[in-house]
């Protein structure tokens, strides 16, 4: 697998994991996301995508998660050894990638 992709083992799957991570963690909001980043967990970084229906349709959802997916892939090094989950807010979908790497690229920084 390259490591420009998106394996399993970097993503957050079930719910369980979700609401640890949200138990002890630090938040970052911006504009259109919140950014939850937690403890240091393993050899790399994964990532869990939330948008509910306040984000837009399912289109809308499905087009924002697609864009923050892409925005890990191609920005791995970004992502310190955390889980992570960022969450949507309404108005995300309407993003371009260029402004939703400039959000989250900010978000990620102000988190350390």
């Amino acid at each position: 697998m390259s490591a420009k992709g998106f394996p399993k083992s970097e993503r957050l799957l079930k719910r369980r994991e979700f609401l640890q991570l949200t138990d002890r963690s630090r938040k970052v909001h911006t504009q259109h996301f919140i950014v939850i980043r937690g403890d240091v967990s393993g050899l790399s970084a994964r990532l869990g995508i939330t948008a509910s229906r306040k984000t837009g349709n399912a289109v809308a959802r499905n087009h924002s998660k697609r864009l923050i997916r892409e925005f890990y892939r191609l920005h791995k090094g970004l992502f310190s050894f955390s889980d992570y989950n960022i969450i949507a807010k309404p108005g995300a979908a309407r993003l371009e990638f260029s402004d939703i790497f400039r959000e989250l690229t900010s978000a990620l920084q102000r988190l350390g």
